[in-house]
């Protein structure tokens, strides 16, 4: 088979960079494509949470991010007479070893994704590169593509994986339909830099004002953003003067205290694609699922894509695991995508209705439950892990600190873990152990001070986490971590039965 690499990233987006940057390190051959010419300097995703924080690590790049983003320290809800119906504190330092909500400027995080892929061998990205066409036979998929200079190319890839954003080009060609869990709404967003103070509390404020929603954030540094829902009657090229912005957010940016870099009207989308793979063509991010920004959830799905993808991919790709591991790429992420759009969705509801009796009823519901927060994280469709039966299975394992400041995942790396009390491995076949201690792909821990911790949040004597820090499955025996061992697609058991016959042969010559 001749390709031109293992995968091919169509879009050049945070997701997509951030996919060959993980393939890069993950020792995958991958050529990224872009159409724009040069990266794009406003910014658009504005916040991630703990998970997203966490998956910089393996990468590399977990403390510069951290240096260019700020804890998002309080989400608050007021309705038209200023009522605060929601308001709790958020990004403290929680169960993943980073703060729970974070912010930041989008350029900054892209720069640094893109510096890691140039300093990468075996990854590219190609600016100003676009692609028009694709069609897979045996050889691979064969992506045509106009280069910046006008010419026409084909790159042919084992793999690719659209990431080109909710337009994508690539979900079109192949014919995915969506499915569409909400109502579309056009929103005025405006970034800018703060001067001085603005007259609000809390770092995002969802301002369900039946007369103008609105969406408050405060971002590092001098940086704000507000988002105002555009109603009928309003003149789309007034609304996104300084003037405009004045009087639709009540006074609260002024051309006084607020200089817009960014001034743009957009839609609030609720989309799930209906499929997520076609042959050997993935979606992830946007060209796979859009939320309304309200749990600030959109970024954090598609990194969630990218992680669960790439461990996968450079399994197959390295002949270690069949070709249907694959396939639980969609049957785990869709599910947990398409809750967080629902849930994004409803909320996007309540908080934009102009309809001022509707609101009344939310503000009546929300006081009567004060104590309501963020939706509670999903666990993974079903796939490589046995939450079928098993509730700590196929949701995100926690991250422990241990007391020298270490990270568990900076001692773990890209490998599966397996975190279990002695008496169990111990317990474990004699050619099982033996293959366990070659495998490569997994890391295997024992000491309390180091899995400890983990151990208990799963309330378990064993626990195997996947690469992408998911649990696989938990163990309260011997057998049942064996049974658990087995399941990876790692051949362990067929390492195990070498193991046996060479040992037997072995003996048979003496």
């Amino acid at each position: 088979m001749s390709q031109d690499c293992e995968v091919l990233v169509v879009g050049g987006g945070p997701i997509g960079v951030k996919m060959l940057a993980e393939l890069g390190h993950a020792g995958v051959q991958a050529v990224g494509i872009e159409m724009w010419p040069e990266m794009w300097k406003q910014a658009r995703a504005v916040h991630f949470d703990a998970e997203a924080m966490r998956s910089f690590q393996p990468i590399g790049l977990a403390s510069q991010v951290s240096a260019v983003t700020s804890p998002m320290r309080h989400y608050r809800m007021e309705n038209e007479a200023g009522d605060t119906l929601l308001s709790f504190s958020t990004g403290q330092w929680g169960p993943q070893a980073w703060h729970g909500e974070n912010l930041f400027h989008q350029p900054e995080i892209d720069a640094l994704l893109r510096a890691e892929v140039d300093r990468l061998p075996g990854v590219e990205l190609r600016l100003g590169t676009t692609l028009l066409e694709l069609e897979e036979d045996e050889e691979g998929v064969h992506c045509h593509v106009r280069t910046t200079e006008g010419a026409r190319q084909t790159i042919t890839a084992r793999w690719v994986v659209a990431c080109d954003g909710a337009n994508s080009t690539v979900r079109e060609a192949l014919g995915i339909p969506v499915e569409n869990l909400g109502v579309d709404d056009p929103w005025l967003v405006a970034d800018g830099h703060l001067h001085g103070t603005a007259d609000i509390e809390g770092d995002m404020v969802l301002l369900g004002r039946h007369t103008r929603p609105a969406l408050w954030l405060r971002l590092p540094g001098d940086r704000a953003r507000i988002e105002l829902k555009v109603l009928p009657g309003d003149d789309p090229d007034e609304i996104i003067t300084p003037e405009g912005i004045a009087r639709l957010s009540k006074g609260l940016l002024t051309a006084e205290n607020f200089t817009p870099d960014r001034r743009s009207i957009y839609t609030f989308r609720a989309r799930v694609a209906e499929r997520w793979r076609v042959g050997n063509v993935f979606l992830a991010g946007d060209a796979a699922h859009q939320a309304p920004p309200l749990f600030g959830q959109g970024l954090c799905a598609g990194m969630r894509d990218v992680t669960n993808l790439v461990w996968k991919l450079r399994l197959v790709s390295s002949g270690r695991a069949p070709e249907s591991l694959l396939d639980t790429y969609e049957s785990e992420r869709r599910p947990h995508a398409w809750y967080w759009v629902d849930e994004a969705a409803t909320m996007a509801n309540l908080v934009q209705t102009t309809d001022a009796h509707v609101a009344a009823q939310r503000d009546a519901h929300f006081l009567a439950e004060p104590e309501k927060g963020f939706p509670a994280d999903p666990a993974l469709g079903p796939g490589l892990h046995t939450g079928d039966v098993d509730v700590h299975a196929g949701r995100l394992s926690i991250q422990p600190l241990l007391h020298d400041g270490t990270r568990l995942d900076d001692i773990v790396g890209n490998r599966f873990l397996v975190a279990a009390e002695p008496e169990l491995l111990a317990g474990l076949p004699a050619s099982l152990r033996a293959a366990l201690e070659d495998e490569p792909e997994i890391t295997v821990l024992t000491s309390t001070e180091q899995i400890g911790e983990l151990l208990h949040s799963v309330m378990s004597p064993a626990v195997v986490v996947r690469p992408d820090r998911y649990v696989a499955g938990t163990a309260q025996t011997a057998q049942s971590l064996e049974e658990l061992l087995r399941m990876l697609p790692l051949g362990l058991e067929r390492e195990a039965h070498r193991d046996m016959t060479r040992t037997e042969e072995t003996a048979a010559l003496s």
